[in-house]
């Protein structure tokens, strides 16, 4: 640390503001630090106490118990993230806890991960990135020397987490909420009706299989070179943007294509528009995204499926797509590396439901629920960010 840097935070609460410095410890001064004796052989579906390994929590037999609050640290990966738990656990060998604290753990726990970065960095490259014991002891840690603002600083950063993790859990049951729609709003595999119809349908008669070629076009884009990139002009989108797009982040890292390039193809050949559906082919595939606005971009060829000239609600097509992934899916060819092609998705065939105004009754029922989806996941994202902001300041400035 530089001797120059005063260990005093940004953010301090009025009643701390004459407490003076902070203390300069190390993890071993403050807590003690072991790692955990149980194996793969002792993972058991249904056991009494969670185990934490380095990645998840999974059930596990009732040896090796630790009775009192712990910030348990992954022994091994490239993520050395801690957890804060408090009761009875089992602790996997690749891992560590840090318990029986001379200071407040919760306290512990924040400042840990506040420097997770740096816990990573002083990580040891053998087979696997691995955090060593005398790394741990030797870890700096700033401690206020008052009790009290350990206390008052862990429970606001708490309180905070309480809270992420309630819009969090109503994420979820969005999300699930969303599931049960698709699966009641869509016939089931042999049915030709779904499970619920709206009022105004219910005497609409079967739904019709069509496959994909009769009711869109589909297509690829025409070929742009590496060479053909510039530092900016037009966005050109793969397929990490159409998924980055399709759960409305906006992508970053984008590539461009020259205005003049841009003109020049959409003159000869065309370019997708609003209302047009791509579809990922390579990599990550599967992924729908329904053009929503006329903003210039163009894509790459191989990695995305164009469909236009839909002659259905294309915003209906796009759940739908959603809805009958696996099938899609099994439609990919190759073996080390699966690909979409447009010869396999025409011949698939899906339900539809013969009234365009039921197709887009659907559609816009389940877009409604998108909307909240994405509100509530902006609404996490600031909730983490103003976090970080918070912890930025609450804790003092270190230069390495």
């Amino acid at each position: 640390m530089n001797k120059e840097n005063k260990l005093i935070p940004e953010l301090r609460f009025p009643e701390f503001k004459n407490e003076g410095e902070w203390d300069e410890k190390t993890l071993i001064d403050v807590c003690d630090i072991t790692n955990g004796k149980a194996n793969a052989q002792d993972h058991v579906e249904n056991g009494k106490y969670p185990l934490f390994d380095r990645s998840e929590v999974i059930k596990a037999s009732d040896e090796f118990i630790f009775d009192s609050e712990a910030v348990i640290i992954p022994g091994e990966g490239m993520r050395f993230i801690p957890k804060y738990y408090e009761g009875k656990f089992n602790l996997h060998q690749r891992a560590y806890a840090l318990k029986d604290f001379k200071c407040s753990g919760q306290f512990v726990y924040y400042s840990m991960l506040h420097r997770s970065a740096l816990i990573s960095q002083k990580a040891v490259q053998s087979t696997v990135l691995s955090l060593r014991l005398p790394i741990l002891q030797k870890f700096p840690l700033e401690i206020p020397i008052n009790p009290k603002e350990q206390e008052k600083i862990a429970s606001c950063l708490s309180s905070l987490d309480e809270v992420i993790s309630a819009h969090s859990q109503k994420l979820e049951v969005l999300k699930d909420h969303k599931k049960g729609l698709m699966q009641i709003l869509f016939p089931s595999a042999g049915e030709k009706v779904p499970k619920y119809r709206f009022k105004e349908f219910e005497n609409d008669g079967d739904w019709v299989e069509k496959k994909l070629g009769d009711i869109a076009e589909l297509t690829s884009s025409k070929r742009v070179h590496l060479s053909d990139y510039v530092s900016s002009g037009v966005p050109f989108f793969r397929g990490k943007e159409i998924s980055q797009l399709k759960t409305n982040q906006f992508p970053n890292d984008l590539l461009y294509i020259s205005i003049e390039h841009y003109k020049e193809i959409k003159d000869k050949y065309g370019i997708p528009k609003k209302g047009d559906i791509l579809i990922t082919a390579v990599g990550t595939l599967g992924n729908v995204y329904c053009i929503k606005n006329d903003d210039e971009f163009y894509f790459k060829d191989g990695n995305l499926i164009w469909m236009k000239n839909i002659s259905i609600d294309s915003h209906f097509l796009e759940v739908l797509l959603d809805v009958e992934k696996e099938k899609v899916l099994a439609s990919a060819i190759g073996s080390s590396q699966k690909a979409l092609t447009m010869a396999a998705l025409n011949k698939i065939e899906f339900p539809i439901p013969k009234n365009p105004q039921e197709q887009q009754k659907i559609a816009s029922c389940l877009s409604s629920l998108d909307t909240l989806i994405t509100a509530q996941q902006e609404k996490i994202e600031q909730l983490k960010l103003h976090k970080k902001g918070l912890m930025q300041g609450l804790f003092p400035k270190i230069k390495e």
